[in-house]
C-alpha cells in the first residue's frame, strides 16, 4: 500500500508488519479464515490494553497516601483494582486474568496457545454480554499452525493499541481499517463485499451529513457508514449520541466483525441479535430513517425475488427476480422518514438498465421527484471490481425547508477523472476532491456559507425532470454535464495547422531515421 497522504490520513508504519505476520498464515489457510484469526487477537490486544492501563491508573490512586482514593489494606486495594464496575464506568470492557494479553504474550511458545486464546475469548464474551456470539473462538483447531499464531502474537505485543495517546488517535481504528481494505485486496471479489473503501464513505457521508438523527445501513458489512458518521458528528462538534446506528448483515462473519468493530470504537448501534437476509428478515421493519447510507452487493441474481412479488416495498415496481438492484433502492425508500435523505452505492447499470422493468421503476421514481443527485464515479475505487460504480442520493422531500427547494431539478456530477492511484489497482479521492464533490451538492442544495451553485461542463449540471424524460430516463451524468470548457489559445487556424503539420514532418523523419538504425541492428545479430 503506498504511503502517500490520502482520505485515510496516510498510514502509521507498524500496519505493514502487522499484515506481513498475518499473511504468513497464508500457507496454512485462506485470506477469509486468518482475516479473523488476526482481527481477533488485534480486538483483543487493544481492550486489554485499556484494561491495563485502567488497572495501573487505579492501582496508583489506592496506593498513594495523599491520594483520595488511597486505601490502607493491601487486601482492600486488590478489592478495588478487580471492581468490575470501576472499568465499565469508564466505557472499558472487563478483561479476567486469564483473557489478559501478559497472559497470553506469555503462552505464546506453548502448544496449547489456541485453546489459551479461545478460553480468553469465552471468557470475555461471559463477561461483557453485549460481545456475546462476537468474538473468534476456533484458535484450538489442529489446521491452524501453533508456531505462526505464537509468532503473531508475539508481534501484536509490542504494540500498544489501547492505551489513552493510542484511544484519543484512534489508532485501532485505523488499523482495522487498514486490515479491512487489506483484505479485502487480498481476497478479491468476495472479500470486497464487506468493505467499501474509505474515501467513498467520506464523499457519502459529506454529502448527506448525518449531524443527528437515526443512520440506517441495511446491508453493513463490517460498519464503515457508521464508523464515518460517528466521526462526522464528532469533527462538526456532535456527540456519539447524537445518532442512532440501526443496521443489517447476512454474512454471519461479516456481523461479528461489525460488532467488534463498533465496540472498539464505543458505538452503540442495533445490527440486530443475529445476521439475517434484509429481503425475506427486516430486521427494522418499522423504522423510518433520517439518513440512510449503504453499499449493497452488486446485481445480486439469487435474491428470491420470486418469492417477494407483493412485497410492500415495492411501490415503484415489481424488481426482477434476476437482479436485486432496484430491491435496494425501494428497500431505502421504504426505510426513509418524511425529511429523510439516502446516499447509497450502485453498478452503473442501474442508470441506464431497461431490462426486466428496470427503466420503469427507475422512470416511476424519478417522477416521483425522489432522485435528488447522481454521481458518477471513476473506476479502480472498489476492491471487489476495476468497473466504475455510481452514487444515488434520494430524498423524499426536495422541499425541505433547511435547504433551497429543489423541486423537478435533479444534481449530476461526473468525478470520473478525478482521483488518484495508490498502487497498480486501487485509486482514491483525496480530501480535497471529496469537499470539492460535497461543497458542489450544498451549494446547489442552497445551504447557508456553501456559497453559490453554478453548472460547470464537464463536471457537474442541474437537469430538470423533462431534461431526463428527453435522455429517456437515463441518470448516466455524461449525459447532462457535457465536455469541459478547452480554453481558446487564440492561434489561428492556418497557423496552428502549419506549426503542426511541421512539427509531424519532423517526427516523421526522425521515425524513419529510427527504422533504419533497428533495421541495421537486428541484421547485427543475424535477423
Amino acid at each position: 500500500m503506498a504511503t502517500k497522504k490520502t482520505s485515510n490520513g496516510g498510514n502509521l508504519g507498524f500496519e505493514e508488519k502487522l499484515w506481513q505476520a498475518a499473511d504468513k498464515m497464508r500457507g496454512h489457510m485462506d485470506p477469509a479464515e486468518y482475516k479473523h484469526i488476526t482481527l481477533g487477537l488485534i480486538f483483543l490486544k487493544y481492550i486489554s490494553d485499556a484494561f491495563e492501563e485502567r488497572h495501573k491508573n487505579l492501582l496508583s490512586l489506592v496506593s498513594n497516601p495523599k491520594s483520595e482514593y488511597y486505601v490502607r489494606e493491601e487486601q482492600a486495594r486488590y478489592g478495588v483494582t478487580e471492581d468490575r464496575d470501576e472499568y465499565l464506568s469508564e466505557n472499558i470492557f472487563w478483561v479476567p486474568k486469564d483473557a489478559r494479553w501478559p497472559h497470553l504474550g506469555a503462552s505464546a511458545k506453548q502448544p496449547t496457545v489456541g485453546k489459551i486464546v479461545d478460553d480468553a475469548m469465552v471468557a470475555i464474551e461471559k463477561e461483557n454480554p453485549k460481545l456475546k456470539g462476537v468474538l473468534p473462538k476456533d484458535y484450538g483447531r489442529p489446521a491452524l499452525d501453533k508456531h505462526t499464531l505464537g509468532e503473531l502474537i508475539d508481534l501484536i505485543g509490542t504494540i500498544g493499541l489501547g492505551d489513552a495517546e493510542s484511544r484519543s488517535k484512534d489508532i485501532l481504528g485505523r488499523v482495522y481499517e487498514y486490515f479491512l481494505g487489506r483484505f479485502a485486496s487480498a481476497e478479491g471479489k468476495g472479500g470486497g463485499e464487506f468493505y467499501t473503501p474509505q474515501s467513498v464513505v467520506k464523499v457519502l457521508v459529506e454529502m448527506i451529513e448525518p449531524y443527528k438523527g437515526r443512520v440506517y445501513d441495511p446491508c453493513c458489512g463490517s460498519g464503515g457508514m457508521f464508523v464515518q458518521s460517528d466521526k462526522f458528528v464528532e469533527a462538526h462538534g456532535g456527540r456519539k449520541g447524537d445518532i442512532s446506528v440501526y443496521g443489517q448483515e447476512s454474512n454471519p462473519t461479516t456481523w461479528r466483525l461489525c460488532n467488534m468493530n463498533l465496540a472498539i470504537r464505543g458505538i452503540e448501534g442495533n445490527i440486530g441479535s443475529h445476521h439475517a437476509d434484509t429481503f425475506r428478515q427486516d430486521l427494522h421493519k418499522d423504522l423510518k430513517a433520517d439518513f440512510v447510507l449503504a453499499n449493497p452487493p452488486f446485481n445480486v441474481s439469487d435474491w428470491k425475488g420470486e418469492l417477494l412479488r407483493e412485497d410492500v416495498r415495492w411501490k415503484y415496481g415489481i424488481p426482477p427476480a434476476g437482479n436485486a438492484n432496484f430491491a435496494w433502492v425501494q428497500h431505502f425508500i421504504h426505510h426513509l422518514s418524511p425529511n429523510g435523505i439516502a446516499g447509497f452505492v450502485l453498478a452503473n447499470g442501474s442508470m441506464s438498465s431497461n431490462q426486466s422493468g428496470e427503466g420503469e421503476i427507475r422512470k416511476n421514481i424519478i417522477e416521483a421527484d425522489l432522485v435528488d443527485c447522481m454521481i458518477a464515479l471513476p473506476g479502480q475505487l472498489f476492491y471487489t471490481t476495476p468497473i466504475p460504480a455510481c452514487l444515488w442520493f434520494v430524498t423524499r422531500s426536495k422541499k425541505n425547508g433547511k435547504f433551497r427547494d429543489r423541486s423537478g431539478r435533479t444534481l449530476f456530477i461526473d468525478t470520473r477523472k478525478m482521483g488518484d492511484l495508490i498502487d497498480r489497482t486501487h485509486r482514491e479521492f483525496s480530501d480535497e476532491e471529496i469537499m470539492k464533490i460535497a461543497q458542489t451538492y450544498h451549494a446547489w442544495r442552497g445551504e447557508k456559507g456553501a456559497g453559490e451553485y453554478k453548472d460547470i461542463p464537464g463536471f457537474c449540471k442541474s437537469a430538470s425532470i423533462g431534461e431526463i424524460r428527453a435522455h429517456g430516463y437515463v441518470l448516466t451524468p455524461g449525459r447532462y454535464v457535457g465536455a469541459e470548457d478547452v480554453e481558446d489559445d487564440d492561434e489561428p487556424f492556418d497557423e496552428k495547422m502549419k506549426r503542426l503539420t511541421a512539427k509531424l514532418e519532423e517526427q516523421f523523419s526522425e521515425s524513419a531515421k529510427l527504422e533504419k538504425v533497428i533495421r541495421k541492428n537486428l541484421r547485427g545479430v543475424g535477423f
